[in-house]
């Protein structure tokens, strides 16, 4: 079934078939023991439906180790409709690019955190497309409930960076397996085709500055200057955003949209023979005109899609919005922070937005100094601001200082009455320390511990506690059928060795014990995701943990990737499904039912 690009107009696409560049990896790092060539696989090429897997890939290196000119096309590839002081323009920036800012970029040593050796290396390296594959292998029995596809976002950078890079900075891939009758299971991984990326395929490399690896110091500046003239010259468009979408993925009134908190979300239309297609940047019939953070909030009750917007350059540099489950927008709230402060994720409960406002902040002034615009406030205190969803205007918001806490994911919160009649509101989430060990080195040994955090909202007093000590759990969630509800099980990975995941814990939030699936030597995986029992939909009288976890997991010795299933109430594994390629570790994923697919906009 060949997909019908709905995003493209007749001009690009003409555009595309005839300058867009073979998705041949032109970077990375660390190959396995034995490699063999790619095949080129074209930006818009068709699926070509295989009715058997073939062998697992086997992964070529794709970064020169040297950062020289040769991270650069020979011979660029300028689109034909550039006239020819467009083409005279961009020739003169290229050669500034690789002459000037390259040559000065190669005498700095990039830190670990944007070094493209480490950052896309291994497991870690970007993968080609993959049209859909039928008919692959499962081991055990996929349980009758799952019905459905699981999409799993990540960055798959395309093009080779000529600077730094950091994992966040990669094009947003999207991993699908579908799920049907009679133990059957398919595979399919696609580019979302966002602006930024269809415009640096017409050039077959990159145009577009990325914000973390690249925006430090002078250089960083150098670099944005570079895509100012670019961009004033008509070479490069940033009108329809510069975002990736490669973080958060939320199935809602019947779109998948595909998030990253630099851009609007992108609508991927997932089609009957399950593959994806992207349908286009996706601004909730006119209503947004901003970007959205990768996390929003989904209530199970209401329908009610919860998010955020935050501002790094002007005020208000925060808002929250909510959407009714018809897709209406709220209006806007302006939540009023004294600085852009980054706030990956939130909390809701049945009555209140629970918002953090951490120590990590954005300062672009430090770009002048030589540093990253992406500082950590050892003088801040942190908070969180408690919010009623009612409230339309944020003059109730209370803010409750909780101190030497930042949590990058909140998995829930809720609310409780105390024995003096107090209401307190718990927050559930992993307190990363150092705070900054996402995008700075650190002497210091990374920890991300689940803890309980708790806020009288009469005294705004707080307390914070450790739930799990000594394990480092991130990436994951509770039963989505509880959010915002008191619950007791929250399901995570085991981020170790970090930033690898080697299984998925089960914690139980009342008792502090901890029952484990791990994946076996030389395994890792990412985010585990629960999937209810479908008999919970309608109602949420039934055990919790009734359901089951499924996540991606690479086999790096015997270069295998598979999903693995595991029982939610026993953490024991039901089935797995060779895939019939490489999926790289990424980030965020969520599961489509059958039923929810039926509804799906086209």
């Amino acid at each position: 079934m060949q997909p019908s690009l709905h995003f493209f107009t007749p001009k690009h696409q003409s555009l595309l078939q005839t300058q867009s560049p073979l998705f041949t990896c032109k970077f990375i790092v660390n190959p396995a023991k034995k490699t063999v060539p790619r095949n080129p696989l074209p930006l818009l090429s068709p699926p070509a439906p295989s009715r058997s897997p073939p062998h697992p890939e086997v992964v070529e290196p794709m970064v020169q180790r040297e950062r020289s000119n040769v991270l650069v096309p020979q011979h660029p590839n300028y689109p034909v409709h550039l006239n020819r002081f467009q083409k005279l323009a961009a020739v003169a920036l290229d050669k500034i690019e690789t002459s000037v800012i390259m040559r000065l970029e190669k005498n700095h040593v990039l830190p670990k955190m944007v070094d493209p050796e480490v950052q896309i290396s291994g497991n870690f390296a970007p993968v080609e497309e993959c049209p859909v594959h039928h008919g692959l292998e499962v081991v055990g029995r996929i349980p009758a409930c799952l019905r459905g596809v699981y999409v799993r976002n990540g960055a798959n950078p395309m093009f080779a960076p000529s600077g730094g890079h950091h994992l966040f900075d990669g094009d947003g891939m999207i991993h699908a397996v579908s799920l049907g009758l009679g133990n059957k299971a398919s595979y399919s991984c696609r580019y979302t085709r966002t602006s930024r990326l269809v415009q640096e395929a017409r050039f077959g490399r990159c145009m577009f500055p990325k914000p973390i690896g690249e925006l430090h110091g002078h250089l960083g500046l150098a670099r944005l200057g570079l895509y100012m003239a670019r961009a004033g010259l008509g070479l490069v468009n940033g009108s329809h955003g510069t975002g990736v979408a490669n973080a958060g993925l939320v199935y809602f009134n019947g779109r998948l949209l595909a998030m990253s908190e630099d851009d609007l979300p992108y609508h991927v239309k997932i089609t009957g023979d399950g593959d994806l297609e992207t349908i286009g940047r996706f601004n909730f019939s006119d209503q947004i005109d901003c970007p959205l953070i990768a996390h929003p909030k989904l209530d199970p009750v209401t329908g009610d899609l919860h998010t955020l917007n935050y501002n790094v350059l002007k005020k208000p540099y925060l808002k929250y919005f909510r959407f009714d489950k018809f897709g209406r927008k709220s209006g806007d709230l302006h939540v009023d922070i004294d600085q852009a402060t980054m706030i990956h994720d939130f909390a809701i409960t049945e009555n209140f937005v629970v918002i953090p406002d951490h120590q990590m902040v954005f300062k672009l002034s430090e770009m002048i100094r030589g540093g990253s615009p992406v500082v950590y406030n050892k003088n801040k205190t942190s908070r969180f601001g408690v919010l009623q969803q009612n409230d339309v205007v944020g003059s109730g918001i209370q803010w409750i200082n909780v101190p030497n806490c930042f949590c990058f994911h909140l998995w829930n919160a809720w609310e409780e009455i105390s024995d003096t009649g107090d209401k307190i509101i718990v927050v559930i989430g992993s307190c990363m320390n150092p705070p900054d060990s996402i995008f700075n080195e650190s002497k210091d040994t990374f920890r991300s511990e689940l803890s309980e955090i708790r806020m009288n909202l009469r005294t705004r007093q707080s307390t914070q506690r450790v739930i799990v000590s000594g394990m480092n759990l991130e990436a994951g969630q509770v039963n989505g059928q509880y959010l915002g509800q008191k619950t007791r099980f929250v399901y995570l990975a085991i981020a170790d060795p970090w930033p690898k995941c080697s299984g998925m814990a089960k914690v139980d939030l009342q008792t502090g014990k901890v029952t484990k699936f791990m994946y076996g030597t030389w395994r890792y995986g990412g985010e585990p995701f629960f999937v209810p029992d479908k008999k919970q939909t309608c109602n949420r009288n039934g055990n919790e943990d009734e359901g089951y976890i499924m996540g991606l997991v690479r086999d790096e010795k015997k270069e295998m990737s598979e999903m693995v299933i595991v029982k939610g109430s026993s953490m024991e594994q039901v089935a797995a499904i060779r895939l019939p390629s490489r999926v790289p570790y990424g980030f965020h994923g969520t599961f489509i039912s059958q039923e929810e697919l039926r509804r799906q906009v086209i």
